[in-house]
């Protein structure tokens, strides 16, 4: 299994709502990941929410589960969900 990396998220929505999930890529690149995670605001509704690189910052290097590595299989990232994400 090839080894992702983790880029710990905070977004601010426009109601002022935190919401703390983690990227999860295959390539150590916070401009990629910074993209994907505005990218997947935007598919949940949260397009007006903010997040910037300062709040999108690499955390570690690990094996991604079998869930989320299906995840970055098929569309190149995956969401772990933390704290104020929608179910």
């Amino acid at each position: 299994m090839p080894i992702s990396h983790v880029f710990d998220t905070y977004a601010k929505t426009d109601k002022g709502r935190i919401m703390h999930f983690d990227v999860v890529l295959d390539e150590k690149d916070s401009e990629k990941a910074l993209n994907y995670a505005k990218e997947w605001l935007k598919s949940i509704g949260q397009e007006n929410a903010t997040v910037t690189q300062e709040n999108c910052c690499f955390c570690h290097s690990t094996e991604a589960p079998a869930d989320l590595r299906q995840q970055i299989d098929r569309q190149g990232y995956a969401i772990y969900k933390l704290e104020g994400c929608p179910k």
